[in-house]
């Protein structure tokens, strides 16, 4: 059995949570020569209502393509953390936006509390880019794909004229979080 890696991204519809699947998917199998499959639902509302996207990373072929046993789960609003946190397996990594997330589920994973929204309004001026800024926390906890990787995929996979404030946010998303240690308690806050 190879190495297998679950992330899911989780919050409301127009979050840009598909477009964050798509560049880590692509950034895992096209650049960092990785297998991975992305997958996403929807509420029945596009915009404001649920939606999620899973990727899985591996280092050998991927017969099942849906989530699981979550090792990554981005929750950017409160209906999606209460939803999914039972999905993390023992030791994951519970990622929420503190300005939505409120209460945090209890469970053996590593809590980041990271003000994923005020990060991207405040680096870059638009909140529209929370979901890179949260990409990049991801990517730094994770470990699970290159930086390089993401900032590759980035420019290949945003809106043509938004890269450079794209790549912008991913930076400060790996900025954020700099400075985490891994301790036992897990309990973690970003300013």
């Amino acid at each position: 059995m190879g190495f297998r890696y679950e992330v899911r991204f989780s919050g409301a519809g127009g979050q840009g949570l598909i477009l964050a699947g798509k560049v880590l998917a692509e950034a895992a199998a096209i650049y960092d020569d990785k297998n991975a499959t992305q997958s996403q639902s929807y509420g029945p509302e596009a915009r404001g209502g649920a939606s999620r996207s899973e990727v899985i990373i591996s280092d050998v072929d991927i017969d099942y393509p849906k989530a699981e046993n979550i090792d990554c789960l981005l929750a950017l609003t409160q209906e999606s953390c209460d939803k999914y946190s039972a999905d993390l397996k023992p030791g994951g990594i519970l990622l929420v936006d503190s300005q939505y997330v409120k209460k945090l589920p209890p469970g053996d994973f590593r809590t980041y509390e990271v003000p994923i929204t005020n990060i991207a309004e405040r680096e870059t001026g638009k909140t529209m880019v929370a979901n890179i800024v949260a990409l990049g926390v991801v990517t730094k906890l994770s470990g699970v794909v290159s930086e390089e990787a993401i900032r590759t995929a980035i420019l290949a996979r945003v809106p043509k004229g938004t890269e450079e404030l794209n790549l912008k946010a991913f930076e400060a998303g790996l900025e954020a979080a700099r400075g985490y240690e891994d301790k036992a308690s897990g309990k973690q806050k970003a300013s």
